[in-house]
Parts: C-alpha cells; sequence; structure tokens
C-alpha cells in the first residue's frame, strides 16, 4: 500500500490545493508543500523500513525493495502492479525534491488560478512517480499520457507569448512517440499470448517471453522512439526547446528535471531488459544519435540569445551523454547515466529557476537585454556562476562524476563516439561563459535593476548546491542503490549473447 500511496497522495493534494483557492488565494501553494511534505516523509520511509522481495532466481541477490500488485483487468491479464528498487527510488527522490524547487519557483510567478496551477503541478508529479512504479506495460502507458495533460496545460494557460503553439507541439511530440509504443505493447501481449494462451501485460511474465529476432528488433524500436522523444535526443528533441521557453518556470523545472528522465528511465527499464539482443544490435545507432545530441545541441546552445532556449539546448546536450552510456551496456557507463540524470536534474532546474527570477525581475529572456548585474545581484549571480560551472563538468561537483563515469564507460565500446562526445568538454564552458558574460559583466543597465534573491530563494538555492556538491564528493551511495538492477540488465544482455 506504500507504494500506492506515493502516487495517491500527490493526486488527492493536487484536488486538495484545486478547492481550496475558493477559500483562500494563499491556499493552494501551502497545501502543495504540505503534500510534498508528506510524500517526502513516504520516500524516507521507504529507503528506512523497506523489505526486499525477490523476483529473481534462487543464489542471485533480490533488487526489489517493494511490491503492491492488484488485479485491475483482469480479462486482458493487465494488473496494478507497482514495485520499487534502488532506480526508481532515486529518480522518485529527485521528483519530490525537485517538486519543492517547482512549487517555491512558483511562488510569487502564478498570480492566476492558482489552485488549478498546482492541482496540474502535482498531478504532473503523480504520474511521473507511477511511471517510476507501474511494472505493467498497460499501467505503465497509463501513468506515461497521464503526466503529459498537466503539462499540457502548464504551457498553455500559465506560459509566455507563444505558449499555445509550444503546448501543441509538445503534445503532439509525446501524444504520436507515444502510440507507436503504445502498438509495441499491445503487439508484445499478443505474442505472449499466442505462445502460452495467456494474456499478460505485466513486466516480469514478458521479461521471460521468447522472441523472434525481427520481431523484437521492431518492438524495441516502438519502445525506442517514445523514449527518445521524451528524452530527447536529435532529431526527436525539437520540441524541448519551445516547451521550454514557453513554459513557466515550475513547469520548466518539473520538464527539465523529473519529465525527461523518465524517458532514460525507460531505456534503462525496458529497452535494455526486455530486448536485448535487439538493444546490442541497435547500441552503435543509439550511441552515434546520443553523441550527435551532446555535440549539436552544444553549438546551438551557444548559439542563442533567450537565456531559457540556450539552457533548453544544454538539456538536450546533456541526455546525449544518456544515451550514449545506456547503450554502452557496460556497468561504468551505466552508473554514469543515473549519476547524470540526477545531477542533471539538480543543475538544469536551478538554471531555469535562476532565468525565471530574472525573467520576472526584468520581463525578458533575452541576454542582450541584461548586463552588469553582479554588482548590484550578488547572491544570484554568484548561484548562476556556480550552477554554470556545475552544468560544464566542474571536478567535484556531480556533473562531473556522471560524464566521466559515462566517457570511461563507452570508451570500451567504442572510441571514436566517445572522442566526439568528449568534444563537448570545449564547447560547454563556451555557452555557459556565455550567460556570465551577457548578464552579469559589462556596463550596468539600471532601467532594468530590480532586487536580488531573498530569503525564500536562496534557501532553496542553497539546497540545490548542497545537493550538487553532495552528489560531487560522495556519489557512492547512489553507485550503490543504483547498482542491482543495473547489472540486472548486464546480465540479461549477456543471457542474451549466450542464446
Amino acid at each position: 500500500m506504500m507504494l500506492f500511496a506515493l502516487i495517491a497522495v500527490l493526486f488527492l493534494g493536487g484536488l486538495a490545493a484545486w478547492y481550496s483557492e475558493r477559500f483562500c488565494p494563499a491556499a493552494p501553494r501551502r497545501i502543495a508543500v504540505a503534500t510534498l511534505a508528506i510524500e517526502a516523509l513516504l520516500v524516507f520511509v521507504q529507503f528506512s523500513t523497506a523489505e526486499p522481495v525477490d523476483y529473481l532466481s534462487a543464489g542471485e541477490s533480490p533488487i526489489w525493495i517493494a511490491d503492491f500488485k492488484r488485479p485491475w483487468i483482469p480479462r486482458f491479464g493487465i494488473g496494478f502492479h507497482l514495485a520499487l528498487d534502488g532506480l526508481s527510488l532515486l529518480l522518485i527522490s529527485l521528483t519530490v525534491f525537485l517538486g519543492f524547487m517547482a512549487v517555491s519557483s512558483s511562488w510569487t510567478e502564478i498570480k492566476h488560478r492558482q489552485g488549478f496551477f498546482f492541482f496540474n503541478l502535482l498531478f504532473c508529479l503523480a504520474g511521473t512517480v507511477g511511471v517510476f512504479l507501474a511494472m505493467d506495460l498497460f499501467l505503465f502507458f497509463f501513468f506515461w499520457e497521464a503526466m503529459i495533460i498537466p503539462m499540457y496545460f502548464m504551457i498553455s494557460i500559465w506560459g509566455h507569448e507563444s505558449r499555445i503553439y509550444a503546448a501543441i507541439k509538445f503534445f503532439i511530440f509525446t501524444q504520436a512517440s507515444g502510440l507507436l509504443m503504445l502498438l509495441a505493447i499491445v503487439t508484445f501481449a499478443l505474442i505472449f499470448h499466442d505462445n502460452t494462451g495467456i494474456y499478460s501485460f505485466d513486466y516480469f511474465d514478458l521479461l521471460e517471453a521468447p522472441l523472434d529476432p525481427t520481431i523484437a528488433f521492431w518492438l524495441m524500436l516502438g519502445f525506442f522512439i517514445a523514449f527518445a522523444v521524451k528524452l530527447p535526443a536529435v532529431p526527436f528533441h525539437t520540441w524541448l526547446p519551445d516547451a521550454h521557453t514557453q513554459a513557466p518556470t515550475g513547469g520548466s523545472v518539473i520538464l527539465a528535471g523529473v519529465m525527461l528522465k523518465t524517458g532514460a528511465y525507460g531505456l534503462l527499464r525496458f529497452v535494455v531488459p526486455l530486448f536485448p539482443e535487439a538493444a546490442q544490435e541497435f547500441a552503435p545507432v543509439a550511441m552515434a544519435l546520443g553523441a550527435i545530441s551532446v555535440l549539436y545541441a552544444a553549438m546551438m546552445a551557444f548559439a542563442q540569445s533567450d537565456l531559457k532556449r540556450l539552457i533548453a539546448y544544454t538539456s538536450v546536450s546533456h541526455m546525449g551523454f544518456i544515451m550514449l552510456g545506456v547503450f554502452s551496456l557496460n556497468m561504468q557507463a551505466l552508473q554514469g547515466s543515473v549519476i547524470t540524470m540526477l545531477a542533471h536534474g539538480i543543475s538544469a532546474s536551478a538554471l531555469f529557476m535562476i532565468a525565471g527570477a530574472l525573467q520576472e525581475r526584468l520581463h525578458t529572456r533575452e541576454m542582450n537585454c541584461m548586463s552588469g548585474f553582479w554588482i548590484e545581484m550578488p547572491r544570484l549571480s554568484a548561484i548562476t556562476l556556480f550552477f554554470a560551472i556545475a552544468s560544464l563538468g566542474l571536478p567535484g561537483l556531480g556533473n562531473f562524476i556522471g560524464e566521466f563515469l559515462v566517457l570511461l564507460g563507452a570508451f570500451k565500446a567504442t572510441v571514436t563516439l566517445t572522442v566526439l562526445a568528449a568534444l563537448v568538454l570545449i564547447l560547454a564552458p563556451v555557452y555557459s561563459l556565455i550567460i556570465i558574460q551577457k548578464v552579469f559583466h559589462g556596463p550596468l543597465r539600471r532601467q532594468h535593476f530590480h532586487s536580488d534573491f531573498g530569503r525564500r530563494e536562496l534557501v532553496f538555492m542553497g539546497l540545490l548546491v548542497l545537493s550538487t556538491v553532495w552528489l560531487g564528493l560522495h556519489p557512492q551511495p547512489v553507485l550503490n542503490l543504483a547498482a542491482p538492477p543495473l547489472e540486472q540488465d548486464i546480465q540479461l544482455c549477456c543471457q542474451g549473447d549466450n542464446g
């Protein structure tokens, strides 16, 4: 029941926030904070008291921490099956942590229909947690689609000047790719029925299903495209800069910090374990897309004058590292991908919160209209410098650990693509320094001067700073927690080779 509560608390809290607006305009954001506090307590309980559930064969170590299964549509073998392992626990923790950041960044920015906004924010988080927990493929698709709808509303209602265009583009890309995944899921279940006479969408049943190599490749491709669009990877990335640029700050935090990670999670949870042979066959193509994403998005980033659009392209570049690491199919690269997911979620969210704070104060995102803020806004400037150098991969911070492990593991798989991806170590400082130079140095434009970060903003930014430093200096607990499910992925690939 605890796993079900992780989803239900967020959804019910969203309903309470929406309903409370009719009594008190300030109540929705307070209820959102209280809801996330309860959710954080539930996550802490999972860390401290959960008993392992062994789904592996005898003699192997368990990887599952908790399990919840109830019948849902038994006629078609669809169950409400949730399960938690180290990987999903890390990502749910990131989701809750960044949920606080999204609420904080929306505290003064959202001025109308606050109840409905915080309902959509918490509903989106509930859908994301459901994605990280669902072990029935039909249920996974249900949550996959559920988290898209509130994000569409957040962009289209509370976004900026071209919000309708950006929201529709986001919706079309994600829905079209989701349809491919649905077709792959239904086809997989029908093949399982033909082989066994039983309808089942359960992950653990399908994990053991024998597949013709050609069919497996096409099914894998249906999953891969859906996850590559959400990640996103070049050439499926074009929706992301528009969505980030037009979304409210809280929406950008959730989108960059959490929703993009569902694509990476899907690659690790479904593509590699369910289709190990097809994933190995497709690995050179996927790694090439990852390397191209790293370089192309980095070059596009330093060509931008819109601050949020620049940060959006840096997200595409970092997600390219994750794809490169996942399809390297060795432990170092997979662990690097997980660290990158967490570190990027923190640093990108911080940069979008900074961009949102500047836009709220200056009413513009154009860096050409900014300069000289270092003297007048020293706290905001120093924090921006910290996350700019974190984003470029400064040693001692979380992003460096992730990128270093990915490159180390990818080098074992392909030297050429690893060397190409490593060129981003030259490009990343360029776009990071562009932000610092254009926004914070040069002559002060006093007509745009507004207040520095206040106490509330400093507290939440401080938490992001501490998280980035902790992940960079002490990543071993995260690596240990993520190791068992990643080892299972590698074992399945090895079994595929032996088969």
